[in-house]
């Protein structure tokens, strides 16, 4: 399932973390630093340093704004979340990131767990029209599909997924990526689940006290509750 989740953060937070991120410094590194063999061999990017003090501060914006944040939850319905991290595409050197597939299973630093890839999530934090190129292209079950958010908006699509950065060739792409464990690891078994949950939504919005909304209302838990890996 790919789900685009507008307004994850206000304007006024994607302004001051990028005014943040621009002013890092040193704390960009090689992108391939957090790279596996096979990425590293095809990404051409930068990204702050994870131990770094802005990373952990805007990584704790981010997080907090996805707990607050409905359809992310009916979507991912996460369980664990990798601690958010930040990468740039600059345009003079024409950056990409070739394509890849995200690693199975990443240890979360400084805990000591790991932590399952079910779903991968782009957080776009720089204006689609301020840089050209950089757009995520993905595999998806409905073919190739090409993603070019507005700042602040959110992609989450199957860590199992072939995915691409196209070159930047203007301009300067900034954005959040993390990877998300679900409770519930089958993406088509969640794509259900958030399907009957929209169903929900809209029949309570539309038909307030429906005698359905309990029992539909149940048949949702009661397939969280068979599917859930908690």
């Amino acid at each position: 399932m790919l789900l685009r989740i507008p307004g994850v953060l206000t304007a006024d937070q994607v302004r001051s973390a990028t005014e943040r991120l621009a002013n890092a410094g040193n704390a960009w590194v090689d992108g391939r630093a957090t790279a596996g063999h096979q990425g590293a061999q095809v990404k051409h990017n930068l990204q702050i340093d994870e131990a770094s003090p802005i990373a952990h501060e805007l990584g704790s914006l981010v997080l907090a704004a996805l707990e607050r944040n409905p359809l992310f939850i009916s979507g991912a319905l996460p369980s664990r979340v990798y601690p958010p991290m930040f990468n740039r595409y600059d345009g003079e050197r024409a950056m990409r990131f070739g394509s890849h597939v995200d690693g199975s299973v990443r240890l979360i630093p400084g805990s000591g767990l790991k932590l399952r890839t079910d779903i991968s999530a782009t957080l776009f934090l720089s204006a689609p029209e301020s840089y050209e190129g950089g757009e995520l292209l993905i595999e998806d079950t409905y073919g190739p599909q090409q993603v070019k958010l507005p700042a602040g908006d959110l992609v989450l699509y199957p860590g199992t997924s072939l995915h691409q950065v196209a070159s930047v060739t203007r301009g300067v792409r900034i954005a959040s990526f993390f990877w998300i464990q679900s409770m519930v690891r089958d993406d088509a078994k969640r794509a259900l689940l958030f399907d009957l949950d929209m169903s929900i939504v809209r029949l309570t919005r539309d038909a307030p006290g429906h005698p359905s909304l309990v029992s539909l209302t149940g048949t949702y838990h009661n397939l969280l509750r068979m599917w859930a890996d908690t």
